[in-house]
């Protein structure tokens, strides 16, 4: 029988694939429990719509990430951070991806997840920092960071 898979099933196929599957698994497994559906007409062309759908929506996240890369390439694009810091302009303490991300969403109103940020160790001295985020599989931009005495 031939089944359009919903899901991804372990070893049998990934989500919108076509495949031949035995009836029994098909009845009673793939289709009893939603991980598929018989792979007539209609269901056809509804898979081939919410594909199409799909590849809309991540374009239009990778126009929007690229967006964002362009606008943080600006050198006037700085997120300020304030910091105890001793004579030599070594901070007491650390400025993490958690405050650069809460700065980033307080300063300039753009919201990223803390995971996105690729630095690998905390900031621990004054002055400017380029931290590396990953805005999209495609795209990673370069966010200016300034911490100063404070």
């Amino acid at each position: 029988m031939k089944v359009v898979f919903l899901e991804d099933v372990k070893g049998r196929g990934k989500k919108g694939e076509i495949k031949e599957v035995p009836d029994g698994y098909a009845n009673n497994f793939l289709i009893k429990n939603k991980k598929a559906e018989p792979a007539t007409g209609k269901n056809l062309g509804a898979v081939k719509g919410r594909q199409k759908a799909e590849e809309k929506a991540a374009a239009e996240l990778l126009a929007e990430a690229k967006e964002l890369e362009a606008k943080m390439a600006d050198d006037n694009f700085v997120v300020e951070l304030k910091g105890k810091s001793g004579a030599d302009g070594r901070l007491f303490g650390a400025v993490s991806t958690k405050q650069i991300v809460a700065a980033l969403e307080s300063q300039k109103k753009i919201k990223v997840d803390k995971r996105k940020l690729l630095l690998n160790q905390p900031i621990h001295s004054l002055g400017y920092t380029n931290v590396p985020i990953k805005l999209h599989r495609d795209v990673t931009a370069n966010l200016r960071v300034h911490v100063s005495e404070g």
